[in-house]
């Protein structure tokens, strides 16, 4: 049975299946779920994140919080945690460059929220040099001074989709039309969680939230009011949402979200708006281009340290990594970085309050 058979079946008992309902299955089915059957990540699976492209990613971020956890009073333990950790890409850079920096490591208890029982295999090898722990789930963190990245975990939280009817919305979810399963639209309703989305919307506007996101990160936001820390936020999407930003990619290209589930990453555009606003127990900073944040932390001059041992194809590599990490044409304007940090505190490198 395919998971598309599953779903199938399911609506013909149950009804239309929400969209969120439908990313979670989709995403993490135990058995057919892409997460749980697919290769996502580089040049052989479906996409490609900022730190399978160059090094200089991962480094960069682990000095930016290694210095906000020194101008934090270098508080000991304290947390290094990852949400959404990939291949442990990120997290592996991240501890090499961080190594750097005195009493850091010695200090930290690093622990990756992964939920992909095959994604936890293969981060325990990439990061078989250190002591990890896995959790489910944010909610589990540990009372203690937290510094966390989550680079494009957001994204991949199953949103929901609202249509404009009036002074109503009407919800979209999935349906079966013979063997095909297709989108459709709930009867209009009053939300009142929506209300203040009618001052910057029009009959017919869809716009998208996601309450896990909203959740994650309120519990993020209480552990750093609680003990201290930052967490960095590293995704694409904008300020608010507008329009359906709803994709499905397979083998580096985009599909139809319907068309094979289990079969194909599924994302939404991040709403940056509705993490700063559930963050209430701590500051936020502006929402800022990854690629200006990454040049603030100085990657052009990583990149010519790194050029100087290179030579022929290998520094053609090199240096179009350094283009696709900044370049407002190509993930430097598309991707956002924001950091929660304590009240009263500032902002770590590369971002303004």
């Amino acid at each position: 049975m395919t998971l598309k058979d599953h779903i199938i079946a399911r609506i013909t008992a149950e009804g239309p299946m929400r969209l969120d309902d439908y990313m979670s299955t989709c995403l993490l089915h135990p058995t057919l779920g892409y997460y749980t059957s697919q290769t996502p990540f580089g040049q052989q699976g479906d996409f490609v994140t900022a730190p399978d492209i160059s090094q200089m990613f991962g480094e960069l971020i682990g000095l930016a919080l290694a210095q906000a956890w020194l101008d934090q009073g270098a508080p000991k333990p304290f947390t290094l945690a990852e949400l959404g950790p990939g291949r442990g890409t990120l997290m592996a850079d991240l501890l090499r460059a961080a190594n750097q920096v005195p009493g850091f490591l010695d200090a930290a208890e690093i622990i990756l929220i992964e939920a992909s029982p095959a994604l936890r295999d293969v981060q325990r090898e990439t990061l078989s040099q250190h002591p990890v722990r896995w959790l489910d789930t944010a909610f589990d963190l540990p009372d203690q001074p937290l510094f966390l990245i989550a680079n494009e975990f957001f994204d991949a939280l199953p949103i929901r989709q609202f249509q404009r009817a009036g002074p109503n919305w009407r919800e979209r979810s999935i349906g079966v039309e013979g063997a095909a399963l297709t989108m459709g639209l709930s009867p209009a309703q009053s939300r009142p969680e929506l209300n203040f989305r009618l001052e910057d919307t029009k009959d017919g506007d869809l716009i998208e939230t996601c309450t896990l996101a909203s959740t994650t990160t309120a519990q993020i936001a209480k552990r750093i009011d609680a003990y201290g820390g930052v967490a960095l936020i590293v995704d694409y999407g904008d300020w608010r949402s507008l329009g359906d930003t709803l994709q499905a990619v397979q083998g580096h290209k985009t599909t139809d979200p319907l068309a094979e589930p289990g079969r194909a990453d599924l994302t939404a555009h991040v709403d940056f708006e509705a993490l700063a606003m559930a963050a209430t127990d701590c500051a936020y900073s502006r929402v800022t281009v990854q690629g200006v944040f990454l040049e603030r932390l100085g990657i052009t001059q990583r990149a010519q340290q790194l050029a100087s041992a290179l030579s022929g194809s290998a520094l053609e590599n090199h240096i179009a990594a350094h283009r696709r990490l900044t370049h407002p044409a190509e993930m430097g304007n598309l991707f956002k970085v924001m950091a929660l940090f304590p009240k009263g505190g500032t902002p770590p490198p590369g971002l303004d309050p």
